[in-house]
């Protein structure tokens, strides 16, 4: 999907420019003067940051891009932290994030001259999957903990069949890493040391923690809502063993039933202007439109 949605707007940016320069020196009444007017100025923005945003971020500007083909924005990835280090060293006017900015990350910024200002762009869940042919389909906060911790080892001890647990996990510049860690494998105590086990394997993208949650029965992972596909089974959680037990859907994150859901943030360095704040509008206006098909949850409201 993502080489897709890059070719398009390679296409519409090559559009963009093509049409500022056939229509460079007529007037008004459409005829050639012979003398060349100035072609209408291209205002660029850097969007970067994280994996979880990415597609999301890269249909907005696509859809922007083919109504304002003045404006040109390249979207990467690369992570929440990658995103919010470039906002940091003045590299991008657009810094992607699935976590907050840490308290180290603000003083890191306001040392270089920059005051971060946060938008709230869409919202997630994190879901839970496992592999289809496990028999688990409901697991509570506390023992999600104890898998991620290792204290939990087999199935068996969750009410699964005798096997060995797999741990898949994203790396660890990931937003979506940060925040599992600290909502779930932490259960949301900020003074909580608890720390992903050993043994988990980190995987580099969503897709990869998709690929081998389907050939391996003993893994689980979790990745965000609009990365889950049908070849994965998705594990309802419930905050205790008093349930309930509840899936991820944009009616449970809406009415905050389900227990690991979030927001996702765009980072401005400094009040937004210009073509930034003027795209920015737009993606918590109209570009909310776009939200579900990405498969992410559109805001109730919107705002900072």
């Amino acid at each position: 999907m993502i080489p897709g949605r890059l070719y398009r707007w390679a296409a519409l940016a090559c559009l963009a420019a093509g049409l500022a320069a056939g229509c460079a020196g007529r007037t008004s009444g459409g005829t050639n003067q012979g003398a060349e007017a100035p072609a209408k100025a291209i205002a660029s923005i850097q969007d970067i940051g994280s994996d979880t945003l990415v597609n999301l971020a890269l249909a907005w500007a696509e859809h922007y891009m083919s109504d304002h083909p003045e404006v040109r924005i390249s979207v990467t990835g690369g992570g929440s932290g990658t995103g919010i280090a470039a906002l940091i060293n003045g590299t991008t006017q657009i810094a992607n994030a699935s976590r907050e900015m840490s308290v180290e990350e603000l003083a890191e910024a306001r040392k270089n001259g920059i005051e971060p200002v946060r938008f709230t762009v869409a919202l997630d869940a994190i879901a839970v999957v496992a592999n289809p042919a496990n028999p688990i389909t409901g697991l509570t906060l506390q023992q999600l903990s104890g898998l991620y911790t290792g204290v939990i080892t087999r199935w068996t001890e969750v009410g699964g069949a005798n096997r060995p647990v797999v741990l898949l996990s994203r790396e660890s510049n990931s937003g979506t890493y940060v925040y599992f860690l600290e909502q779930v494998i932490r259960l949301g105590d900020p003074k909580g040391k608890a720390l992903f086990s050993p043994e988990t394997l980190l995987m580099p993208s969503s897709q990869g923690i998709s690929s081998e949650i389907q050939q391996n029965p003993n893994a689980i992972g979790y990745d965000g809502l609009g990365y889950v596909t049908p070849e994965v089974k998705t594990i309802a959680v419930a905050r205790t063993a008093a349930g309930p037990f509840v899936t991820p859907s944009a009616r449970t994150v809406l009415d905050k039933s389900y227990p690991i859901a979030r927001p996702l943030f765009m980072y401005t360095a400094g009040e937004p202007k210009g073509a930034v704040k003027a795209y920015l509008d737009w993606v918590m206006g109209d570009g909310q439109k776009i939200v579900k098909d990405i498969g992410f949850v559109p805001l109730a409201g919107g705002g900072k």
